[in-house]
């Protein structure tokens, strides 16, 4: 089997192994956000940044919810791990926009966030600012889910089939749940461009 057959065929498993019961609960989840005027902040590192600017282009355009990604203002970003430290950068981001009750996190990770070892830190003090306002928390990560797994209100664990590709295919799914969150009859508020043309691709 070449390389490349085998990668999809770890992608096919992962697809058919997906929690299909905690996305659909993490639609709901984002869908009683989005009634209570309130917004998702989406937070993650590395490839799960990119991951959530585009997740939330697609929150705000294609469901109708206010949301944000902190790392998308790179100068507030750098200047807040430049004076105050890596682990607090997401809980000082939240902390101005007032984080309450009426917000979500959703926490984009590959091992979800841990204090020992010391990886993603700022990831873990963000949900324990989260859980002291009552604010609800979810996430799409990998491996075991880490700190997130295991304090958040929902979550999605990327099952691993194979150790050598962890952060490939969690970063991927996470980009596959993020479209199907934003395409469920619970969150979506607007078509996507083509469907609303019609015709599929042309």
């Amino acid at each position: 089997m070449s390389f490349a057959a085998g990668y999809l065929g770890e992608a096919a498993r992962i697809a058919a192994a997906l929690d299909a019961p905690a996305i659909d609960r993490m639609a709901e989840l984002l869908a009683s956000v989005r009634a209570a005027h309130g917004r998702v902040f989406v937070l993650g590192v590395g490839g799960s940044a990119a991951n959530a600017s585009h997740l939330v282009n697609d929150l705000r355009k294609l469901a109708a919810i206010e949301a944000y990604a902190p790392t998308d203002n790179v100068a507030e970003l750098t200047a807040r791990t430049n004076d105050e430290g890596w682990p607090s950068v997401f809980a000082g981001w939240l902390a101005v926009s007032r984080l309450g009750r009426d917000d979500a996190l959703l926490i984009l990770s590959v091992g979800g966030g841990s204090l020992d070892p010391m990886v993603s830190p700022n990831l873990v003090e963000a949900i324990r600012a989260a859980k002291r306002v009552d604010a609800r928390v979810c996430g799409i990560v990998g491996r075991d889910g880490g700190y997130t797994a295991r304090e958040a209100d929902v979550c999605v664990v990327v099952p691993t089939v194979n150790d050598a590709h962890v952060t490939a295919h969690t970063e991927a799914f996470q980009a596959v749940v993020a479209h199907l969150l934003v395409s469920h009859p619970a969150l979506k508020a607007r078509p996507t461009r083509w469907e609303e043309l019609g015709g599929g691709g042309r």
